[in-house]
Parts: C-alpha cells; structure tokens; sequence
C-alpha cells in the first residue's frame, strides 16, 4: 500500500502533535525561508521624515522594526506590556521571579553565571538575518551542541545512549535490505552491477557479516572499551530491531538533527539567548516603554490611537507596527474590519513547558558535553549545557515539553504542579543516570500557556501547517489601513528569532510604501 506525503505527515501529528508535523514538512521541503532572507535589509535612508510609528510588543519582532526604523528617521514609540523585553527569547538568572498564572511564583536560585533559556534555546546556522543583527551588535556567539552520541534515550522502557540507538537502527534496516537483495527480492529495482554495488555499500554501511546480520564492531559503542596492550575492547550487544518498534514515538528523534532547522553547527549567544535582544533593545531603550498593556486599538484620521492600562494618556502616531500574538490579539478592542476580525479569532497557540536544575555537571562524568536525551515520558527532552564545560555546576533541562514524542504531552505537563514536573524530571533522569537524581538542585519550570503576555507559543492552526497557507493568514499580512502586522506567525519560518526578524523586515518594507504614498 503507498502512502501519500498527507498520510505520513497525519500519522506523524497523531504521535507527536503539530510540533512533529511541522517539523516532518520542513524534512520533506515543503516549508522553505522565504528568499527575503538571503536579501540585505535596507531602508530609504531618512524615510521617516519625523513621522510616527507605534509598535506593539518588544520582542524580536518589536525591536528589530524599532531598530532599523529609528536609524531611518522614524518617531519610534514601543509598548511592552511585560517588565522586560525579548518576549519568548526569555532567560532566566538568579534572583528573577518566575510568574505563572494559576501557579505559586518562582524565585529563581541559580548560582551566578548559571541561566535556563526558558524560550528560545538555539540559532541555526542557516538564519542569517537573526545572526546578522548578532554580528552588527558585537554578540559573542559560541556552539550549542544539539547533538551528541553520548546522550541518552528512555523510550518502550528501555535507556541506550544515542550513539547505540542510531547505529543500530541503520544496521538492522540494513540487515533487512541486505537479506531482501539476497533473496532476489529487488532485481526488478536493482540490475546488473548496482545489486551487487549495493550489497557492497550496505554491508560497510551497517555493519554487516558476510551472511547479512547486523554485527556491531564498535559504532554503537563499547561494553567495556578499548585499553592498552592486549584490551582490545567489547562491543556492546545489538538491539534488536523489536525493541525500536515499542513505540512509534522514537521516529522524530531518529531523525531530528536532519531537519533543515537543527542541523549542526547551532548557536547561542555567549550568557544566555536573549543576548541579541537586549544589544537591540539597548539601541532603542528611550523609545520602549515597559508595563504598558494596550487596551485598545483604534483609527484616528488617517493614523492610529493605542490606548493603555492604567489610565495611562493613549498613544497616537501616523502607523502602527503591530506584533501581539493573535491569540491576545483577539482580546483587544480594536477598530478592524469584520474580515481581520476574523482572521485573528479562535487561532489556537501551541504550549509549551521547562523545567531546570542546577546540578555538578555529573553527565560530563559519562562524557556528554552538550546535546539532547530523548524520552516517550512526558518530559519529552533533556537539554545538557553547551558551555562551562568542566566547572563545578551546570544547569540541565529536565523537561522540554512540545509535542515531539507525544501528542498529549504538553497539556499533561502544564496541568501538573510545580512538584509534580520536578517529580517527572527526577523520574526519568534516575533511569538516564542512575543514582544522580539525588544531586538534582534549585529547580525551576515555565509553562508557555500559563505565561502572561504569551499564552503559548505560536499558532497551531492547520493554515500554519500547510504547504500554502489559505484565506486567513493571507488576510492577517494585509494592512488594516495603518496598521501593519508583524511576527513570527506571520513568516514561514515559525518558532524562530529569524521568522521574527523577517516579518519585521517585511512589515516595514509595506510601511516605507504606505508613508511613500501618502506623501505624494
């Protein structure tokens, strides 16, 4: 029976919610960066003449457009409801309180220098833009290490180290091709010298005998390793092929670190993610106003007026740039047409949780330095720090929580108390690292839906999955009069600082041809 690129992409969302299916299109190219991202930015130098722009929100979004219009002339104003900026590219240090609703606040006790990127937790190499504004503003970026054989997987209840888990699934589908073309099952498929060309790749590249079994030399690892003189080593026994069919929950990890978004190398900025926001932030501070909800959205003349919490006097200005999450969008009083309107309403957000500890970095004891462990528990992923290799602690991501090896996962993580997260974490870790849970410290968590200002993540509309999206995201990138749209909802490039930074960049190209036309 064939299957159909919309029946693998229906079965992958079963088992790992729209965070599987998302990425699983990106794999297949079916989501590409727009080809504005290969494009230098620039605006008409001295375009704003003095006029007015008000922007909603101080994420990357937010920043970036403050950024770069105010260097072209533009009376910037940016209202931040939050008591900070970076939106989702959070970083929490010591001493930060941690606000949930419906859950106790945290204060977070990490030692000095120690952090959890409760958001945003990498940089492709690939998104140029977002490192582009890290360059411009002298950012230190190091390695983050998204993938290393070291770490660990608990799935079907069984843990192997990454290194044995990969190896050892390319050596069994290998036994099973070689034993197919053995068995003439493929000489419509394979004709004269490419059956036996074949026989030869797959034998080296699983690690096959002469008769076509899997026989592990020492890829997947050792079970006692080799030594000096005559410790020639014990390579560990092969799984077999039963125990990757536990649970269908293994299939994204097998694959992860080849979407075109988590290939190698990663990045972060050196001290925590929100490094880059705040060198942009720290180049626009007198235009930003923090604690500033709107509470209105409304047309005046041919501009806009914001009205804001608090009794606060509204703001007016000639446009506005606005980048809110449609899901707190949808609440705000606003002079929009019917058809906006419904553009915004009923887009339901994507939740997303971590939880974190600090610890002696007793993983580096076991040689990981860096990477993801994967598990089909509800903790989803372990993250190991990338940086401080070899000092006395570290912070180790118990839980990131998304939908990558369970649909249901997100909503049961989130529904639970701070105790019960930790208690999961501790739980799976105990499996990954026997007797280490115990050295677990200061923990902390963040639930995405249960953040204010956030309320997740970004959109999990079907429009936000599809290959072309339809009527409502065409309607969301049109201006409603001087209000122009901006985020990384509204990119192809969702999830990310780059999405954000691109429809910044593309919002303000609309706005210069606005202000252009009005001028005439």
């Amino acid at each position: 029976m064939s299957v159909t690129r919309r029946d693998f992409l229906e079965r992958l969302g079963a088992i790992g919610g729209y965070s599987a299916a998302f990425l699983g299109m990106e794999a297949m190219g079916l989501l590409n960066v727009p080809p504005a991202a290969a494009e230098p930015f620039q605006l008409p130098r001295a375009s704003g003449r003095g006029r007015k722009v008000v922007i909603l929100g101080a994420g990357i979004s937010g920043l970036v457009s403050a950024y770069e219009l105010r260097r072209t002339g533009w009376d910037v104003t940016v209202l931040e409801a939050r008591d900070r900026v970076a939106g989702r590219v959070w970083t929490i240090r010591g001493g930060d309180r941690i606000v949930q609703t419906g859950r106790p606040d945290q204060i977070c006790r990490f030692s000095e220098g120690l952090y959890l990127n409760a958001g945003a937790a990498r940089l492709p190499s690939q998104h140029h833009v977002i490192l582009g504004y890290a360059k411009a503003l002298n950012v230190p970026l190091e390695v983050m290490v998204n993938s290393s054989r070291s770490t660990k997987w608990d799935f079907g209840g069984q843990v192997h180290c990454t290194r044995q888990t990969l190896n050892d699934m390319r050596g069994q589908i290998s036994s099973l091709l070689a034993r197919a073309i053995d068995r003439n099952a493929l000489d419509q498929e394979l004709r004269g010298g490419e059956k036996e060309a074949m026989r030869q790749f797959i034998a080296f590249y699983g690690e096959l005998a002469q008769n076509g079994d899997y026989r592990p030399q020492g890829r997947s690892g050792f079970a006692v390793e080799p030594g000096a003189y005559r410790e020639a080593g014990q390579p560990l026994p092969p799984m077999a092929l039963a125990d990757f069919m536990r649970t269908p929950a293994i299939a994204l990890p097998l694959i992860f670190e080849e979407f075109f978004d988590q290939q190698t190398p990663m990045l972060q900025p050196v001290g925590g993610m929100d490094r880059i926001a705040h060198a942009l932030y720290a180049e626009v501070r007198q235009a930003v106003r923090l604690n500033s909800p709107v509470t209105a959205i409304r047309r005046q003349g041919e501009g806009v007026r914001i009205e804001l919490a608090g009794g606060r006097a509204p703001v007016a200005a000639d446009y506005c740039i606005c980048t809110l999450g449609l899901n707190l969008l949808e609440r705000i009083p606003n002079d929009f047409s019917a058809a906006k309107r419904a553009a915004i309403a009923g887009v339901p957000y994507v939740r997303a949780s971590k939880a974190a500890f600090e610890a002696p970095r007793f993983w580096e004891e076991e040689g990981i330095y860096g990477g993801v462990g994967w598990t089909d528990q509800v903790t989803e992923n372990l993250l190991y720090p990338s940086a401080g290799f070899h000092s006395a602690r570290g912070v180790l991501v118990g839980a990131y929580v998304a939908g990558w090896t369970g649909g249901t996962h997100p909503a049961e993580f989130e529904a639970m108390s701070h105790e019960q997260r930790f208690d999961a974490c501790r739980r799976v870790i105990e499996r990954m690292h026997p007797g280490k849970a115990r050295l677990l410290d200061r923990p902390i968590t963040v639930a995405w839906g249960l953040t204010p200002w956030s309320e997740g993540v970004g959109p999990g509309h079907p429009d936000w999955g599809a290959e072309v999206r339809g009527a409502r995201y065409a309607e969301l990138l049109r201006p409603e009069g001087p209000v122009i749209f901006a985020g990384e909802h509204l990119s192809y490039v969702q999830f990310w600082q780059e999405g954000a930074a691109l429809s910044a960049q593309a919002a303000m190209r609309v706005l210069a041809e606005q202000a252009a036309a009005r001028a005439v």
